[in-house]
């Protein structure tokens, strides 16, 4: 029988857990996890810190999920060595006073290395003691810092956020939605840098501005005042009785670099996903491939699919060439999508360009073709213009001749007019690639409610961007179509 060892049970690692059992029913999985808790969404970790919704239901696996898949599930364990002569890892319990004694080894046929990543904090004197994060300083990456969030964040507490990127931007909102006056501090001069060019950066920190975020853009925090907040590299000071770190995240590679494998950025690997051991893959925010960009889910679950069908013999062909991202905002209020080439400028020759902005309302459209074909979008404040230019990128299809109406979402293209119209091939989910075709096939197959397609198809489970688009097939399925026997 195949062993395949999994370091990390993050959302890479219990994916990949997944698609290997859905492939093989006999294949031997043990999965590694440091963390205490089951397996959790982090693209909803914003959602917690605001309060909408509970730790619990940010989970991917439940109780029983190991149990019932038969696999070898070890939470709050660590791997403290790899043992590449011997193909083995050597495993123990986390750090603790009740922690058990005692290390044991643990033989791989394969070993996928999904460790993730960790958050990069600014060199600000006073932010950390000891290597740790000072008292009033909390990182933003897992349920236990959402959990340090809760319990030290108060109605009209004054909270200052290190980090104007995607994952800051959420956290920010999220404290405002709990009632705290919260201050982003950016060392870049707009918002989102990598998904946003500066028009765009402008119109969301206004928006979010309307919501009681303040900012202060250009500026690097230099020291930490315990209790009283950020001094600046311009003099000033932001009050902040708590300073939330999310400036960023540096690929997890410690364990790689002890096992003397080839690391640059994150751990390198090939199309295989192999790294420079053929027997040890790397997937996730950890694995540095030249096709895709850290820190969003959509690259790694492409990343376990591939991975999957390589290590149980469904597909030995399969390669991970990258990923096409299309980057949403999860945030309260702010409805934001951005799509590849977002930093081509109006008067690209090589482009056709289109630019509109109306700041007072919050909305911003940039739409970016070549050769009538989506190559980037940035859509603000325009639902209904993000989902029709998202499909267009999807499946390569050309762009209505009416660019306006289509920046505008005011002319959408016949075959997304309404559920009924939609291809089955149309992508529904990015996040796990799940078409129409099959929300359908799910649905005839008895899963009839938004929980049941979840768990037949994973539509929803990334994200949750899609939400509406699969209610909005569920309505038209039972309406359109009798309900399975």
């Amino acid at each position: 029988m195949r062993r395949v060892v999994i370091v990390g049970y993050g959302m890479a690692g219990a994916r990949l857990a997944d698609e290997l059992r859905r492939r093989d029913p006999d294949i031997s999985i043990t999965v590694v996890g440091a963390e205490p808790h089951a397996a959790y969404n982090r693209v909803l970790l914003s959602t917690v810190v605001a309060g909408t919704m509970t730790p619990e239901s940010t989970r991917l696996h439940d109780d029983r999920w190991a149990e019932e898949h038969r696999v070898d599930l070890r939470l709050g364990w660590e791997v403290v060595e790899i043992d590449r002569a011997a193909r083995a890892v050597v495993v123990g319990r986390t750090g603790g006073a009740d922690s058990e004694s005692g290390t044991e080894s643990i033989p791989y046929d394969a070993l996928v290395l999904a460790t993730g990543s960790v958050p990069w904090v600014p060199p600000a004197e006073g932010l950390t003691e000891d290597g740790r994060l000072a008292p009033g300083v909390v990182a933003f990456r897992t349920l236990d810092d959402c959990a340090q969030i809760e319990a030290k964040a108060d109605k009209g507490m004054p909270v200052a956020v290190l980090g104007g990127g995607l994952l800051g931007i959420e956290a920010a909102r999220g404290l405002a939605g709990r009632g705290c006056l919260v201050t982003v501090v950016h060392p870049v001069g707009h918002l989102m840098e990598r998904q946003l060019d500066p028009g765009a950066g402008g119109v969301l920190a206004r928006t979010l501005g309307k919501l009681g975020i303040e900012f202060r853009l250009n500026s690097l925090a230099t020291k930490y005042l315990p209790g009283d907040g950020l001094i600046l590299d311009d003099g000033t000071h932001v009050p902040a009785e708590l300073v939330v770190v999310s400036a960023g995240v540096r690929a997890e590679t410690s364990l790689a670099v002890r096992a003397g494998l080839t690391v640059d950025r994150g751990i390198v690997v090939d199309d295989a996903l192999r790294t420079s051991d053929p027997r040890v893959h790397a997937i996730g925010d950890c694995a540095q491939h030249p096709g895709t960009v850290s820190g969003l889910v959509q690259p790694a679950w492409d990343q376990a699919t591939v991975l999957a069908d390589r290590l149980t013999g469904a597909d030995p062909a399969a390669r991970y060439l990258g990923t096409s991202v299309v980057t949403r905002l999860k945030a309260r209020d702010v409805d934001l999508a951005a799509l590849g080439d977002v930093h081509t400028d109006v008067d690209c020759p090589d482009s056709e360009v289109l630019c509109f902005q109306e700041p007072s309302r919050g909305r911003y459209a940039k739409l970016v073709l070549r050769d009538d074909r989506v190559t980037g979008a940035i859509v603000l404040g325009a639902p209904d213009a993000a989902a029709t230019i998202t499909q267009l990128y999807d499946r390569g299809i050309p762009a209505p001749t009416d660019r306006l109406a289509l920046l505008l979402g005011r002319a959408l293209p016949a075959e997304a007019a309404s559920p009924a119209d939609l291809p089955s091939s149309a992508v529904i989910c990015r996040c796990n690639t799940v078409s129409k075709g099959q929300i359908v096939s799910a649905w005839r197959a008895g899963a009839e409610s938004l929980p049941q397609l979840a768990e037949a198809t994973r539509a929803t489970t990334g994200c949750g961007g899609c939400k509406d688009a699969v209610c909005g097939l569920l309505d038209w399925l039972g309406a359109s179509q009798p309900a399975p026997a």
